[in-house]
């Protein structure tokens, strides 16, 4: 067994920055922190344009085509739950990558709705002025019941990383903080893109979105 590095740092950042994110989102919703919130959701859109990007440009277990298997192969994976067995997955798992996937499209949904959406007071989305009234306030209900759903994946991920630890003995946070995993001798490490690059993509992504809500 060697420790091999399997996730960039562009990677662990974005994650954590999302769990930050979203956390802040909530709050500065719930205690009414509106310029605040709306900040917080470009953030959210910026980073989600970088992980795109990253998902096609950047290191390979950053990469969908490396991590996205059929939702057969997920399955078949989740088949295997309670079996207790050592971690040799090099990146994402097969139920792993949809979560991701799951994740990042909700994610999206919440960024993009927020842009159009008003809250019937003093806060309006910078793009709202581009629809009508009635088609922002539709926007609007599906951007407070799609927060619901990210939260309810948030709980169902949080419950996979502890049945991973309790039922297969397999710590799933230790990879993300750390950036390597212990995996045998023989495993090849994955190619890893240059940290530069994942400044320069989130530099143009934060170019963009500030494009976007001055429109």
């Amino acid at each position: 067994m060697r420790r091999i590095k399997v996730w960039d740092i562009p990677v662990r950042l974005f994650h954590w920055s999302i769990v930050v994110l979203i956390a802040a989102a909530w709050t500065t919703q719930e205690f009414n922190k509106m310029e605040w919130h709306m900040r917080v959701g470009y953030a959210i859109l910026a980073l989600l344009l970088f992980r795109i990007v990253w998902g096609f440009a950047g290191s390979d277990t950053a990469r969908f085509v490396r991590f996205l298997k059929s939702p057969a192969a997920a399955l078949r994976h989740l088949a295997r739950l309670r079996r207790r067995e050592p971690d040799r997955e090099i990146g994402h798992n097969a139920a792993g990558g949809w979560m991701v996937l799951l994740m990042l499209a909700l994610l999206g949904v919440q960024a993009g709705t927020g842009l159009f959406s008003n809250d019937d007071s003093a806060t309006d989305g910078p793009l709202m002025h581009l629809i009508g009234k009635d088609q922002s306030d539709r926007l609007s209900h599906i951007h407070a019941l799609n927060f619901n759903l990210i939260l309810a994946v948030v709980v169902l991920h949080v419950l996979a990383i502890t049945a991973y630890a309790v039922l297969k003995r397999q710590n799933l946070v230790r990879p993300m903080l750390t950036g390597t995993k212990e995996l045998p001798a023989g495993t090849a490490a994955p190619r890893l893109v240059s940290p530069l690059w994942a400044a320069v993509t989130l530099a143009a992504a934060a170019g963009a979105v500030a494009w976007l809500v001055n429109l």
